[in-house]
């Protein structure tokens, strides 16, 4: 470059510097975001969460300081969040959280995320269990601990042992609990039953196992295709850890006891005659 002095002569060097990017206002970014992902609403929508996590704001503060500008490092990091959803990674891993019952989960690529429809589960073991102020109860396959923390925030007197197969999942779970100050649970490093005490028994077990066929066409969609396949599929028809839990289960469950299954929409009747056929009574879909 060339730079002329005060005293009008002209010097000759060579020099370079990156400049740093100007910051640009909430606005802005927003609307450009919501193009790439699609000029939908929920478009708009995705990329106020991701701006609102990336900066530790709300949503409503967004909508109330639109002349509010990033800098140049809260900015990169939104757009790469972006680039991310609009290479269809799901907002649950992008932002690292999801609501589940009453709570804010952590999850990452190594759990399953958590859904709305696993909350049925939840609302029936509150049913089954409520009459015991200090009831017993088995997860399996806990992944973020979603449903095992639902149920430990509900009942401070229940103890719930939930088990993994993943260390990873696992590690998250436990660190949920850390951050939602809940106590009474128990996490075990294990495959379904296979690590628990075999006279351990439980008057309520419940699992949200994998149960899509391994050839499912849903699989290479949405979400799905980041999600830790073992936590999705199970065999050629969905049903092989459904039909190792309803096999297993008798062993740890008290004279009387419940258990609970999250299944496939179609599954129904496959999963009614298994558990027919290993003796358990008062079926109900």
């Amino acid at each position: 470059m060339t730079a002329e002095p005060a005293d009008g002569h002209t010097t000759g060097g060579a020099t370079t510097a990156h400049a740093a990017p100007a910051a640009t206002r909430v606005d802005t970014h927003l609307r450009q975001a919501a193009a790439r992902l699609g000029g939908t609403p929920e478009a708009a929508r995705e990329a106020r969460l991701l701006l609102a996590t990336v900066i530790g704001r709300s949503e409503a503060w967004l909508y109330a300081w639109p002349e509010a500008e990033l800098d140049s490092v809260q900015a990169q990091r939104f757009h790469a969040l972006i680039a991310g959803r609009a290479a269809g990674q799901p907002i649950a891993y992008l932002t690292g959280q999801r609501a589940f019952w009453s709570l804010d989960l952590c999850v990452t690529p190594d759990t399953l995320i958590p859904r709305p429809e696993t909350e049925l589960l939840v609302e029936w073991a509150i049913a089954l269990a409520n009459p015991e102020p200090t009831c017993r109860i088995l997860e399996l396959g806990t992944g973020s601990g979603a449903i095992a923390l639902a149920l430990a925030a509900t009942a401070p007197g229940w103890q719930l042992t939930a088990v993994d197969s993943s260390p990873a999942a696992l590690a998250v779970a436990r660190a949920n609990a850390r951050r939602l100050g809940l106590h009474n649970l128990q996490w075990c490093a294990s495959d379904w039953f296979a690590a628990l005490n075999p006279r351990a028994r439980f008057p309520l077990i419940l699992a949200n196992p994998p149960y899509l066929a391994s050839d499912d066409p849903h699989l290479q969609q949405g979400d799905l295709r980041f999600e830790p396949r073992a936590a999705l599929a199970s065999g050629p028809a969905g049903l092989d850890a459904l039909e190792h839990i309803i096999r297993t289960a008798p062993r740890h469950l008290t004279p009387g006891g419940h258990l609970l299954l999250e299944h496939g929409w179609t599954q129904g009747p496959a999963v009614r005659d298994r558990l027919q056929q290993a003796g358990f009574t008062a079926i109900t879909t």
